[in-house]
Formats: structure tokens, sequence, C-alpha cells
């Protein structure tokens, strides 16, 4: 099982390519929920998401092994960091995507030199089509959440939040695959097993958190959820038994409540963020909690603009 080690190693491996994201607070919602909160802005990230620590893990990792075409599946924000730290190595990159992918992360990985195919709409079938490239035309597949190095890499993040902030009673992390929580849940519990890793799902797209109850892993099927980074069907083979080793709870949060969050965000923080990103802020303020250190960890910003004005609630 992929250790606190492993999240060291990836820091040194990607140091030059990620930067670390700051935490923002806002009086105005700390004194609404009764908690100090503090979100880890990986919406600032390079590429717009956390995904690009995963990624340039295993890319650079591959690229060190004679790699000369990465191929990844995604709903976007993999995709982009693949394709920005393949073009940043200088390799050929493929992205496979659903069908109704947001427009601006299509764009993203295009600017970034990357193929697009559009696959389906869930998880199994762009990864199974990812795969079938890598075999026809000898590249590597870059999985989105289930590979080690992925997972080191996404732990960085918990590493920074350690470093950033002292005396955190819970964090709360999005879960789709489960990579991020996956990482972060690691870095956390293997520093300080005190504070309380604690993962973010919306009720449609519940897979992890009825896994995670049933101590199996289920396949939801297709989900529908505003939470487009979130519509995983089920949970990694790699990823779940680490989230079952570490993650203290798992909670569910309704789509409205992603909104609100998201509206939140905008209008009192001048943040952008997607609504992937929103769900741990939303979960943070749902938790009747008082009196805590709170960490929230805002996982991306690539929300197209057009969709903006339907996320916004009074």
């Amino acid at each position: 099982m992929m250790g606190l080690e492993h999240i060291h190693q990836a820091r040194e491996r990607i140091a030059k390519i990620i930067k670390r994201t700051p935490l923002m607070c806002s009086n105005t919602i700390d004194e609404k929920i009764g908690n100090q909160l503090f979100l880890k802005c990986e919406h600032l990230q390079k590429t717009g998401s956390f995904k690009l620590r995963g990624a340039s893990n295993k890319v650079i990792f591959e690229a060190e092994h004679n790699a000369r075409y990465v191929v990844a599946a995604s709903s976007g924000n993999h995709g982009q960091a693949v394709a920005y730290i393949a073009n940043q190595l200088g390799l050929k990159s493929t992205i496979v995507v659903p069908e109704n992918a947001a427009t601006c992360k299509q764009e993203a990985i295009k600017a970034y030199h990357g193929g697009v195919e559009f696959c389906g709409f869930t998880s199994g079938e762009r990864i199974e089509r990812a795969k079938q490239i890598c075999e026809d035309e000898q590249a590597v597949f870059i999985p989105p959440y289930d590979d080690p190095l992925v997972i080191a890499g996404q732990g960085t993040a918990g590493l920074e939040i350690l470093e950033q902030l002292d005396q955190i009673d819970e964090v709360y992390v999005p879960i789709g695959g489960g990579g991020l929580i996956s990482g972060i849940a690691t870095a956390i519990k293997e520093s300080n097993p005190r504070i309380r890793v604690i993962g973010v799902e919306p009720t449609l797209a519940n897979d992890t958190y009825l896994s995670y109850h049933n101590g199996k892993r289920i396949n939801i099927g297709v989900t529908t959820t505003i939470a487009d980074g979130l519509r995983t069907s089920i949970p990694g083979e790699l990823t779940f038994p680490i989230v079952q080793k570490y993650v203290d709870e798992i909670v569910l949060v309704e789509e409205e409540a992603i909104k609100r969050a998201f509206t939140l965000v905008f209008t009192r923080m001048k943040q952008v963020i997607e609504p992937s990103g929103a769900i741990s802020i939303a979960a943070a303020m749902e938790s009747g909690a008082r009196g805590k250190r709170i960490v929230a960890l805002v996982s991306g910003g690539n929300v197209d603009t057009a969709v903006i004005p339907s996320l916004l609630i009074e």
C-alpha cells in the first residue's frame, strides 16, 4: 500500500511543475457557520485543479522510463493536467473525454496540444477506450486516480495543508474515483492521526459512500450531478482500501447545497470554483460542528462561464 514516504518522493519529483496553493478564509463564512474554515485553493493550481499533482508524478516517472506517448481518460481536469505535463516534457498525448465534457476543459486540453477523443458518458467507458488506444499505438496509460504514483502526487496537497496550518480538527475532501482523498488521507493520518478526514460526495453520485458502508465496491452506473468531476461510477481498486483504512467519515451533499457554497464563495470571496470543488465547502457548512478549525479542499476551478448563472442562487 502506498505510504507517506511515496508522497514525499512525489513532492520532490514534481516540485518544479506544481505550485504551492494558498489557504484562504472569509470572516463572513466563519461567522455564518461558527467555525474557522480555510479553503485549500487547488483551483489556483496550474491547469486549474489538483490533478496536475498526480498527473505530473506519473508522467514524469514514465518519461524517465522512455515513454513518448501518453493517454488518459478524463471528464476534463485530469486530461488537462496530463496534456499540460506531456507538452512540458515534449510527449504526445491523447485524452478520452465524455460526450458531455465541459467546453472549457476540452479547449484547455487542445491548448496544451493534447488530442481529444469523445467516448460515452461513464468513467468505465472512457478508461476502456483509453487502454485500447494504448494497446493499439504502444502508448502509456495515465490513470485518473487508480495508480500509486497518481495517488502519491495528490497526497502532496495534504503535506502542504499540514505545513500551512496548525491545530486542524477536520479536513473535507471531494471524492470522485478516490485518488485525491486517498493521497491526502495517507499524508494526514500518517503524520497526525488526530485530524479527522471526511470524504464528500454528491447524493447523486454516491458510489464511494455506498461502498464504504457496505464494505465492498459498488457500481452505481451513470450519474448526473452538476459536480461533473465527481461522476465516477465505482471507487478505484487501489483507492478504496485506502479510503477504508484512513477516512473517518463520508458525507453526502445535495445539488442545492453545492450551488449555495458556489454562490457564497463567488459573491463573498470573489473566487470562481467548479461545483466539484464547492462540494467540500458545502459539507463543511452543513457539518453542525462549532468552534472547529476546518480545511475544505477546493479541488478545481474549471467551470464554463456559460454555466455560472445556473449555479448562482439567492
